[in-house]
């Protein structure tokens, strides 16, 4: 009775919410999917209308609604962009948990969001099986810049993707419990790297630790963090994404810190945005969340809004690096200039901007993993704005787009290297106390 009566209220509550779209279709101009296939029921003004009387399209045809709801990046380009300020983003996540609520999550999904998301020690284990057992199914791409592997025994499972190999150690391994006092700065930080960062990209969250040491900031990185929930919103697995949440909160309870920084647009905008909105939490969980979200800064925001880093002149042999703009990082929090200040703050590169920075890569998460053809299709105009700029270079702010942008280049042939703007500004720090040693 009590599924029943939630399942009713979260249509009424979605019914309230669609009714702010004028249906004007100036989502049209900025929608990736709907620029691929224009259908209709790609773009949000389409979805919105299928949205309308939800309980009937439920029972009708509940998994031809799911389908059309799974055929969206989140990317949030129609939200930024709509005229009436529709909170789209926001409605299709709420609506895709009332389609898994009505229809049931498959039990893969449940094992993957339920115990291994929430559950870190269950996540490394299962990630140090593949990193020790990925040298059996995975081959180095020949001749990549990027680095790449791919998985031909796979291509069934997992298509032609060009993938990043499975670090030895994850960040949290290297740095167990990492917490250190604050220092010149007089500030304390929580280090929240997000899955990829601490398990795929460990090098982009070794250079956030460096960059904040030489600032003079403490620094506090719990080993046991759990996903920001994302991933489970996307799938409409609301109560995955509770426990993770819950997990995470666990962490911070007795943590005292000035800013929760994160290296990642799309962990950021989760951390601010969805938790403070979405789930079934207590009051005083709430309190804890809207504290927490708070304090929720990008890493790059941090470094220039906050410790004040500024671009300086570049030298005369630096490096031409273009950089694109992540959906979540500039759409929903609108951070755009500070990574572009991270990265000229080191004199060795030089800003060539590409067409359309912003434009969405393609990677979308799950987007990726479900409608893999699409996300090609989408990365393949990304890769040619980068490759257009000359650039031996690349850099962003998420590593969800760092994974599209290492696949559509390295599947190319494109000699152009994928960094993170932290990367860069770390560089530049390990440049400078290089030559201080040797002057």
């Amino acid at each position: 009775m009590d599924d029943l009566r939630h399942l009713v209220e979260g249509l009424k509550e979605l019914d309230t919410d669609t009714s702010k779209c004028m249906r004007c279709g100036f989502c049209q101009n900025y929608c990736p999917m709907y620029g691929e296939t224009q259908r209709e029921f790609d773009v949000s003004r389409g979805k919105i209308v299928l949205l309308t009387n939800m309980a009937d399209k439920l029972l009708d045809d509940a998994p031809g609604l799911a389908y059309r709801l799974d055929r969206c990046l989140l990317c949030g380009s129609c939200q930024i962009n709509c005229p009436s300020a529709t909170p789209t983003v926001n409605i299709f996540l709420k609506a895709r948990a009332l389609v898994a609520e009505y229809m049931g999550l498959s039990p893969l999904k449940k094992l993957i969001f339920r115990t291994l998301l929430p559950n870190p020690k269950g996540f490394d284990l299962a990630l140090k099986i593949g990193s020790t057992c990925q040298g059996l199914v995975f081959r180095k791409v020949r001749d990549s810049i990027q680095n790449s592997v791919e998985a031909p025994l796979l291509t069934a499972l997992i298509g032609d993707r060009h993938l990043q190999p499975l670090p030895a150690r994850s960040l949290h391994e290297t740095h167990r419990d990492l917490d250190t006092p604050a220092g010149e700065s007089g500030l304390k930080v929580v280090l929240y790297p997000g899955c990829a960062a601490d398990r795929l990209y460990p090098k982009v969250g070794e250079a956030c630790i460096a960059a904040l040491k030489h600032h003079g900031v403490g620094i506090a990185m719990p080993a046991d963090f759990a996903c920001c929930g994302l991933p489970s919103l996307a799938s409409g697995d609301t109560r995955g994404f509770e426990k993770q949440v819950r997990q995470n909160l666990a962490l911070l309870t007795n943590t005292r810190y000035d800013y929760l920084l994160t290296p990642c647009g799309s962990c950021t905008a989760t951390i601010k945005e969805r938790w403070p909105e979405l789930g079934a939490f207590t009051p005083a969980e709430r309190e804890q969340i809207r504290g927490i979200a708070g304090k929720a800064l990008d890493i790059n925001a941090f470094l220039v809004d906050v410790l004040k880093v500024q671009p300086v002149t570049p030298a005369d042999n630096a490096v031409a690096v273009t950089y694109h703009d992540p959906c979540h990082l500039k759409k929903s929090l609108h951070v755009d200039k500070q990574p572009r200040d991270v990265i000229q703050a080191n004199p060795g590169y030089r800003l060539k901007e590409m067409s359309e920075s912003d434009r969405c890569c393609g990677c979308g998460g799950s987007f990726n993993l479900i409608h893999y053809d699409y996300s090609k299709q989408i990365g393949k105009k990304k890769r040619d704005m980068i490759v257009d700029t000359g650039a031996p270079v690349v850099a962003t702010s998420c590593p969800a787009c760092m994974m599209q942008l290492n696949d559509i280049l390295s599947r190319e042939g494109d000699k152009v290297k994928v960094k993170h703007s932290i990367e860069l500004y770390a560089d530049s720090l390990h440049a400078s106390a290089a030559h201080a040693e040797n002057g």
